[in-house]
């Protein structure tokens, strides 16, 4: 059994992280997370956005990286009686994974998660700038001295080529419908930000009941946590339905995406990728200055808070209050979630033209955004539920509430397609077209010919 593993118990050489957490820290361990790239983390947010909304939640991927590496210990702890697991994987690949565990956001920078959702040209995800991290000479001395793994490891597990039973089980637990990430992030935003909605699982309970999927080789849910699993799928729904989706966190997020893409060649953003928060802040706001994206800019980070306010909201579940209206609303998130980034801004652009025209109010084309889901889907919970007698299915088939949470309402009723607008062109177009500036039919009318004027464009 590792030291880290072995030192989960003892009362001393730990760290303490919310929520009151003692976290054993080796000497090696220690040597990690002292490095330049680990306490990089230190200064980037978890949350990013969301702060604007939840004040609390200021806490740091560094924060987060400490409770996914003690979490990882927590399950090779339980796992360490398991005769199918001790079959499966060896002392090196466990050091593999208690690493990639600590490591595993190294390769994020700020407000990283919505900007890689717009899908420039030529910008790597996150995942894959681990190992540039890994491989400076910091961290790959220590990792050479102090560790049986080797770096080649621990990538192999946060992006896995191999189909060794060993890799595809441990790769599960890192990044899966149940891993090491989500059991803390979930617990851990839902702790900063002040709401209740990410605590309701028993973690205790979920990591006693993970075990190896007796035929596939990865992580699997025995019956005994399936309860623990199906709350931990609500658990996720209702975080990116009051916290992560919230409409003031997305119009703060559609604001950062539009100034993002306003100035993406006013600045260099591969060099940026190497910053923390406040000097990629500061970064954008100086290349703002004297452009349209400076309002955009100056509400996220100016000295006082101006965001975009909510004009319509689409989602592909009609509305029962009236069909008419729930025809259109599904049509219109039909019609824009998971288009291209850029396709968004030239209809939002349009949108803002057809405004101007239609209500004889002046609507500049960064007046108007229009926030669609992206196209990476977001929940999978494709988990097996292992039985008593051996027999295996996957928990959207023994839980009618995980499987209507995650397929039916997830995507499309969480990620809703939203307009927003400047808060000054907001109430001129209320004041000038009365109760149908505000009316969601209207909007939908407005929209559907935007996007028929951005396709013929586009033909």
């Amino acid at each position: 059994m590792l030291p880290e593993v072995i030192s989960l118990n003892q009362a001393s050489g730990l760290i303490r992280i919310p929520p009151s957490d003692g976290v054993p820290l080796s000497r090696r361990v220690r040597r990690i997370i002292d490095s330049a790239a680990m306490r990089r983390l230190a200064s980037i947010s978890q949350l990013g956005m969301v702060s604007l909304v939840y004040p609390g939640a200021m806490h740091s991927r560094f924060e987060h990286s400490l409770g996914v590496y003690h979490n990882a210990l927590r399950l090779l702890a339980r796992l360490d009686s398991d005769t199918a697991f001790q079959n499966l994987v060896d002392e090196t690949m466990c050091e593999a994974f208690v690493l990639a565990a600590l490591v595993h956001d190294v390769g994020h920078w700020p407000f990283c998660h919505p900007i890689e959702d717009m899908r420039l040209d030529g910008l790597e995800e996150h995942e894959s700038r681990v190992g540039q991290w890994l491989r400076k000479p910091e961290i790959a001395d220590c990792i050479d001295q102090d560790w049986n793994a080797t770096i080649d490891d621990v990538l192999e597990l946060l992006q896995p080529i191999s189909k060794s039973p060993a890799v595809t089980f441990l790769a599960s637990c890192l990044s899966g419908p149940i891993d090491v990430d989500k059991l803390d992030y979930l617990q851990r935003d839902s702790l900063h930000a002040g709401v209740p909605y990410g605590n309701n699982f028993d973690t205790n309970r979920l990591i006693a009941s993970i075990c190896v999927h007796p035929e596939k080789g990865q992580l699997a849910v025995g019956e005994k946590g399936r309860t623990a699993a199906e709350m931990m799928v609500f658990a996720r729904y209702v975080m990116f339905s009051e916290v992560y989706w919230h409409h003031t966190v997305r119009s703060a997020t559609a604001m950062l995406q539009r100034a993002v893409f306003l100035l993406q060649n006013r600045f260099d953003l591969q060099s940026s990728l190497r910053l923390v928060d406040a000097e990629w802040i500061a970064m954008l706001t100086r290349a703002a200055e004297g452009s349209v994206a400076e309002p955009l800019a100056n509400g996220l980070f100016g000295s006082r808070r101006q965001l975009y306010k909510r004009v319509a909201e689409f989602s592909a579940i009609p509305s029962e209050a009236d069909s008419e209206q729930g025809l259109q609303t599904t049509a219109i998130h039909r019609q824009l979630a998971r288009r291209p980034y850029w396709w968004l801004v030239v209809c939002a652009e349009s949108l803002a033209s057809h405004l101007s025209q239609q209500c004889g109010v002046p609507v500049h084309a960064a007046d108007v955004l229009i926030d669609a889901p992206p196209s990476k889907l977001e929940v999978d919970i494709n988990v097996d539920v292992v039985m008593r007698d051996g027999r295996s299915s996957t928990l959207g088939d023994v839980s009618p509430v995980a499987s209507a949470l995650a397929n039916q309402q997830f995507d499309n009723q969480v990620k809703r397609v939203r307009v927003f607008v400047r808060r000054e062109v907001r109430d001129q177009l209320r004041q000038q077209m009365g109760d149908r500036g505000s009316s969601t039919r209207q909007w939908a009318q407005w929209l559907a010919s935007a996007i028929e004027i951005t396709e013929q464009g586009m033909a």
